[in-house]
């Protein structure tokens, strides 16, 4: 039995859980860690390093994983009173999102765009019950956090980008894939 990710991402063999697992742990440290790395943009706080993680976990491990970390991520982050509830719908719609699309096309750049719209659009739109049932807040309307959503996904959706291209060119992401 090879000791490799699968392409289609359904099943893992056996000898890879650790990996699989040791993986996803890493990038959900990189989530927690690279929460706290954000810049002002446009008066809204650009927070990339979670939506570049969903792209990376869905390339390398699939949708399931991708979704996994994202919660993972954002529940620990609130856990250390370093994330909202926000982080909930954003992250984990972004994850889906980008994961069924590479699960299925295989295309890193249209992967990118789905982490974008699913994170930006979608992640934002469904904020907005968290933020007024959940959290008490009066936002000023459906749409109000899709602006916010959509510079953070953006940033991280071209971070994520190269550095898959760059990992591709110097063989870590074949060796990553590998597991060798």
């Amino acid at each position: 039995m090879k000791d490799t990710v699968s392409p289609n991402h359904t099943s893992l063999p056996r000898t890879s859980a650790t990996r699989t697992l040791a993986i996803a742990g890493v990038f959900t440290a990189v989530a927690v860690v690279g929460s706290f790395l954000s810049v002002p943009v446009a008066g809204s706080k650009c927070a990339p390093v979670q939506h570049m993680v969903n792209i990376l976990s869905a390339v390398i491990l699939g949708p399931g994983w991708s979704v996994g970390i994202a919660f993972c991520a954002s529940l620990i982050r609130n856990l250390l009173g370093i994330g909202s509830l926000m982080a909930f719908p954003g992250s984990m719609v972004g994850a889906l999102c980008c994961g069924l699309v590479f699960k299925f096309s295989k295309n890193l750049p249209f992967t990118c765009l789905a982490e974008a719209l699913g994170t930006g659009i979608l992640g934002g739109i469904a904020a907005y019950p968290v933020a007024r049932f959940l959290m008490g807040a009066a936002p000023a309307g459906l749409f109000i956090y899709v602006i916010p959503f959509l510079i953070s996904t953006v940033a991280g959706s071209i971070l994520a980008y190269v550095l898959i291209r760059l990992f591709q060119k110097s063989g870590i992401f074949s060796m990553i894939q590998s597991g060798n």
